[in-house]
């Protein structure tokens, strides 16, 4: 029988400890089913061992890096034979030792969790984005708790999509409700004729189609680009016009572009620049394993390279 594992991730007071204990005591997640708890940190939030035994709960610490090896999981499947591991992960110690380290047979990872402080993020940003952001690239929700009215949800939401597209983006407020008002101003006219997207604006743009590519069903756009269209990769008739955006740091740059359909396809060379005119479609696309927004070129004009190549999420 598969045991789910649920993974909590974050930096330490961002929290976790409260969040699992919610989930685990209050809302009495699993229903008294054998839950483990492996803690990786010992934050300034701590479990009461009456209310974890009541529960039918065993806490586990492990406070090495070393001690998350799959000798020690392997051995906590046969002393307590959970029907449920909740892992409360330490926030400075790499993903990549969670990744690499082989679960027991039956322990099945069904969700991952981060948790963030808001009022403390974009000084985390400011000087351990890497670390912060390697925190939040598997979750499938992000929790941004301790929001207030002054918290930019919107640049929040755009720098973890940028990571994670598939995160599901939660604020909570400093007394615990939920914050469902994440909606933003767009810095272009989506009434206009011919929407014009800047080079400080493509980011935003980029991840509004993405996610709601409906949106812009219909609406002609007009930006500069740069032209993806390698020999023998694309179908006749296609290229991908993007730009190189930096997601995270200065060594994590990825190209960012939508699938656009134009007889010219085969004329433009592979790395060019143009400026584009095309009217968005929304339709199923390999290139997107799905729906997605498809652009028609209306008209393409040979351009210079710019200035600055890259463009940014914020």
């Amino acid at each position: 029988m598969e045991v789910p594992v649920y993974l909590f991730t974050g930096f330490m007071d961002s929290g976790k400890t409260s969040l699992i204990r919610q989930t685990l005591l209050e809302n009495d997640f699993g229903e008294g089913a054998r839950t483990l708890l492996i803690a990786c940190e010992d934050g300034d939030e701590e479990y009461e061992e009456g209310a974890l035994k009541a529960a039918n709960v065993t806490l586990v610490m492990l406070e090495q890096e070393a001690d998350f090896s799959q000798e020690n999981l392997q051995k906590l499947q046969e002393l307590y034979r959970p029907d449920q591991v909740f892992v409360e992960y330490n926030g400075t110690w790499e993903m990549a030792r969670f990744l690499d380290t082989p679960m027991p047979k039956d322990w099945v990872l069904v969700q991952s969790l981060a948790t963030v402080d808001a009022s403390t993020f974009e000084v985390y940003l400011a000087n351990m984005r890497t670390m912060m952001m390697e925190q939040l690239f598997l979750a499938d929700a992000v929790i941004f708790n301790r929001c207030d009215d002054d918290t930019p949800k919107g640049k929040f939401r755009r720098t973890v999509k940028a990571k994670n597209r598939k995160a599901q983006i939660v604020y909570e407020r400093a007394d615990g409700t939920i914050d469902e008002n994440d909606r933003e101003e767009l810095p272009f006219d989506l009434n206009a004729d011919v929407i014009e997207i800047t080079d400080m604006d493509y980011g935003i743009w980029y991840l509004d189609a993405m996610d709601d590519p409906k949106k812009y069903e219909g609406k002609k756009v007009r930006f500069l680009a740069l032209v993806y269209r390698p020999e023998n990769k694309l179908k006749k008739g296609v290229m991908i016009p993007g730009r190189f955006a930096m997601t995270c740091c200065a060594d994590d740059i990825t190209f960012i572009g939508f699938k656009c359909k134009s007889e010219q396809a085969a004329q433009i060379p592979h790395k060019s620049w143009i400026t584009i005119t095309a009217k968005v479609k929304v339709e199923f696309a390999l290139e997107y394993k799905g729906k997605g927004p498809v652009l028609y070129a209306e008209e393409i004009r040979p351009a210079e390279k710019p200035q600055e190549e890259l463009v940014y999420f914020s």
